[in-house]
Parts: structure tokens; C-alpha cells; sequence
């Protein structure tokens, strides 16, 4: 049976996806039901798409991406997000900060 590409399948098992939703429902103020409204999800999805338990179809993703109004590559990346104080400020990480030290 040919892999579907829907987050479930042996071959996308591999592939990690990283997104910044919970930053940007933060900086937007919406709680998860008030975002999987916006897209037509529940809202347990949104929560496994936040934690990277679930890759959402391609179609969901530009639904998402639309609601935030911002292109799909600034919400989803197949390599961490650096920090938002990095992309932004590009101030360099610091020796003993951050999860990578």
C-alpha cells in the first residue's frame, strides 16, 4: 500500500514537523477551540498538531495558514524553528542558554 503523506503512515513517521502555532495563538489570543473553529477541526487536533503528534493534511495546513495570514513555511518547517530573539533581533545564542547547550 502506497504512504498517504498524512502524518500517519510508516513513511512520515520520519519526518518531523515543527511548527510555531502556539506561539502564534498566543500572540493572537485564541485558545485551541477558538482556532479549530477557524479551520473546521476539533480542537484536540489543533493540540496534537502543536505537540507534533499529528501532521495535518496539506489542505489544513493552508487553512491554518490563511487564518494566520502568513505563508505556510513561516508556521511548518521540517527543521526546528530557530528563536523568535534570533530571527528577529539576530542576536546569537548564548553559551549555557537554550536547549541546545
Amino acid at each position: 500500500m502506497a504512504a498517504r503523506g498524512d502524518g500517519n503512515s510508516p513513511s512520515s513517521a520520519n519526518s518531523k514537523l515543527y511548527n510555531r502555532i502556539a506561539v502564534l495563538r498566543a500572540e493572537r489570543n485564541l485558545s485551541r477551540q477558538e482556532l479549530a473553529e477557524a479551520v473546521g477541526v476539533n480542537f484536540q487536533t489543533i493540540g496534537y498538531i502543536e505537540r507534533g503528534e499529528y501532521n495535518p493534511s496539506l489542505d489544513l495546513a493552508f487553512r491554518l495558514a490563511e487564518t494566520f495570514g502568513l505563508p505556510i513555511e513561516a508556521i511548518f518547517s521540517r527543521q526546528p524553528f530557530r528563536p523568535l530573539s534570533e530571527e528577529i533581533y539576530r542576536r546569537p545564542r548564548v553559551a549555557g542558554e537554550g536547549p541546545n547547550t
